[in-house]
């Protein structure tokens, strides 16, 4: 499959320079505009001023492109109807010549395509709550356990069933480290009280990387807690979950629509401290993926 390269992105992969990847869903289907569009500037300045290149991703009118320019991200900020896409869904986008934005799964089919294997992102999906019902279990786990790619992230959303997704983890044989503690972060929270391995700064996770790809290994988790100054306390944020996954149940919401929908809700819930959370763990995530990614 043909992949649009930016300039910059294939100029940077030709000579060397560290490349991030970032999705663009969260440009789409995460914030409200124009929160959406700053974000996504304030991401890529962030990689760059921590000197590695960005390359957003997206499908942009059936064409895969890794490293979106500024007008192709301000369409997908402000345009409707633009596809959500997992792994599955890149090939309908192509051959039906659609703009989709990329979740984390398909964002790292798409970036390991490109030979980008450093990604940015805020949480990834994972077992979602009831899913010994509804089987309701993200792409995004089984392509961290086929995908060579380093997903720096703040965790699993927190809605989610965050034991269960660190036991699929476990189970695809996917690292998961944390930076500067020995705890799962909780997404908006610090703190789950799950246990997972520790190392203290951006150089020790790229040589653990490094040796997980020389052992033939797939896709890493780096999970970084949110900035301290606007972590949320994981009672309260608990509390607000519970009550946006009622109205979840109450409107019958399900499969792709799920995850945005508690986002939404959760925000609400909180009177937008979530949304603020949200944003700065995904600047310092980039910050620390572009790190990563020189290590």
């Amino acid at each position: 499959m043909k992949i649009q390269l930016s300039d910059e992105v294939q100029q940077a992969l030709a000579t060397g320079i560290p490349v991030v990847a970032l999705e663009s869903t969260v440009i789409s289907h995460g914030l409200p505009f124009p929160h959406n569009l700053d974000l996504a500037h304030a991401m890529e300045r962030e990689v760059r001023d921590a000197g590695a290149v960005p390359a957003t991703i997206g499908v942009v009118e059936g064409m895969p492109t890794v490293g979106m320019s500024a007008e192709q991200i301000e369409i997908f900020a402000q345009a409707s109807g633009i596809l959500k896409l997992s792994r599955r869904d890149i090939a309908y986008a192509v051959a039906q010549q659609r703009h989709g934005a990329t979740t984390v799964a398909a964002t790292m089919a798409l970036a390991a395509l490109a030979g980008v294997h450093v990604f940015a992102t805020g949480g990834i999906g994972g077992v979602h709550r009831g899913a010994r019902e509804t089987w309701d279990i993200s792409a995004d786990l089984t392509e961290l356990a086929r995908t060579p790619v380093l997903v720096v992230c703040a965790g699993a959303k927190a809605i989610l069933d965050l034991p269960a997704t660190l036991e699929y983890l476990e189970t695809s044989g996917v690292p998961v480290l944390a930076l500067g503690t020995d705890q799962f972060p909780a997404f908006y929270s610090a703190e789950s009280g799950l246990q997972v391995a520790r190392v203290d700064d951006p150089a020790a996770a790229a040589a653990v990387w490094r040796a997980h790809r020389a052992l033939n290994g797939a896709g890493m988790l780096l999970t970084v807690p949110p900035p301290a100054e606007v972590a949320l306390d994981r009672g309260a944020i608990d509390a607000a979950i519970e009550r946006a996954v009622r109205r979840a149940d109450d409107a019958g919401i399900r499969g792709q629509a799920v995850t945005p929908f508690l986002l939404s809700a959760v925000a609400e819930e909180t009177h937008g401290e979530s949304m603020r959370t949200n944003i700065a763990l995904l600047r310092q995530n980039a910050r620390v993926a572009a790190w990563v990614a020189r290590g």
